[in-house]
């Protein structure tokens, strides 16, 4: 069964992390999507360790589903190529930096002056008006918008985040515009030019603690795994590991209190509501942990779940997957066929009409030039 976007055809310009994610999600919901590389392929072709034989696993994990041809952006007939690809396209993805696409006649401007209903999504790193010059990578995100301030200990150095955040939510919230962007066209014809970047992503993708700038004029600061609005939200010691405990309203801690056979500690009027335990959580910590410790984080994440308390133990990835596997969630699909099959994650979208499509394993540099150069030199 198609996709929800069968026949949406995306030529995808983008390289690396936060627009080729964005375009496997579109694959994924059924998309015709063209990868066009330089002659060297995408730079995530060589980051590695670690590796699935010799192919990078980083970029096995988000380039499922689409076609790639190489193009080399310094000839003119490969230029030609990639003018008509985008001129046929209903949707444009690319991430130079701003002005970058000029100069081959694939700006919004030029493609949409052929090709009137394109939705033509640009991601850069910090606009295309006065930090059009500045190269963006997540990690310098991470450092600027304050995120890095915000990780680690309350007493120790700045910390990046685990994964690329900001080119995850950057990735999605360009899809989030171009299937925005395509209802617009569906209902006037029009298409339209849609502009990301990763500062912005950043610091909407940063809420609560933008939040307490703008509209307080508070600076959050660093709190290690502590949330600065609620308690209990956060690890607490058991008879072995740490558990996350994430009662987030009064109800929840209720609940906790009674699993812990301490109900009167919810009726204490320090922590009776979330505020007061807030501000009491130096005194109310050690009286949960003193419970904590009379079993295991494994024991306790059963119990607590059964009593309705949020709560989880501290995994590595594998553990993760493992979780998922128990949940039924079928966390890992298996795309291609024979020594073509490559395991991946599971689009996280569950669609009860149209669910997502797993036909084409990430390709080859240029697998598909030869069919896509042929079909691009006929009338279309």
């Amino acid at each position: 069964m198609a996709g929800p976007l069968a026949g949406v055809l995306v030529a995808d310009f983008s390289r690396i992390l936060a627009g080729p994610y964005a375009t496997m999600l579109l694959a994924d919901m059924g998309a015709e999507v063209v990868k066009v590389e330089g002659p060297k392929g995408d730079d995530t072709r060589t980051w590695m360790p670690p590796t699935r034989g010799e192919t990078s696993t980083y970029y096995l994990g988000i380039n499922r589903g689409k076609r790639s041809i190489a193009l080399d952006l310094r000839d003119p007939g490969d230029v030609a190529v990639a003018q008509e690809l985008a001129r046929r396209a209903d949707v444009v993805i690319e991430n130079l930096r701003p002005g970058g696409m000029a100069k081959y006649g694939l700006d919004f401007d030029s493609v949409q002056a052929g090709n009137p209903g394109v939705v033509y999504a640009s991601i850069s790193g910090f606009g295309s008006g006065k930090g059009a010059h500045v190269p963006g990578y997540d990690l310098m995100v991470q450092a600027i918008s304050g995120l890095m301030d915000l990780t680690g200990d309350p007493d120790g150095e700045p910390f990046r985040a685990g994964i690329s955040v900001f080119d995850v939510m950057a990735g999605n919230h360009a899809v989030i515009g171009i299937l925005a962007a395509l209802r617009h066209r569906d209902a006037t014809g029009q298409g339209q030019h849609v502009e990301l970047n990763l500062l912005s992503s950043a610091l909407t993708g940063l809420v609560n603690h933008s939040s307490a700038w703008v509209a307080g004029g508070v600076v959050p600061h660093r709190m290690g795994n502590a949330h600065p609005s609620v308690f209990p939200y956060e690890p607490l010691a058991t008879a072995d590991d740490d558990i996350i405990i994430a009662a987030a309203n009064d109800g929840q801690f209720r609940k906790l209190c009674e699993a812990l056979g301490i109900p009167e500690v919810a009726d204490d009027e320090r922590y009776a509501r979330n505020a007061d335990r807030t501000e009491n959580r130096e005194e109310l910590r050690p009286v949960l942990v003193e419970r904590l410790k009379q079993k295991s984080a494994v024991e306790w994440f059963d119990l607590l779940v059964a009593a309705g308390v949020p709560c989880g133990p501290i995994q590595s990835i594998d553990g993760g997957f493992a979780m998922a596997e128990r949940f039924g969630l079928d966390p890992v699909v298996e795309v291609g066929e024979g020594d073509r099959a490559v395991p991946t994650t599971r689009h996280p979208i569950r669609f009860s009409a149209t669910p997502a499509v797993y036909e084409l394993p990430p390709p080859e540099l240029d697998e598909h030039g030869a069919e896509l150069r042929k079909w691009l030199q006929t009338d279309g």
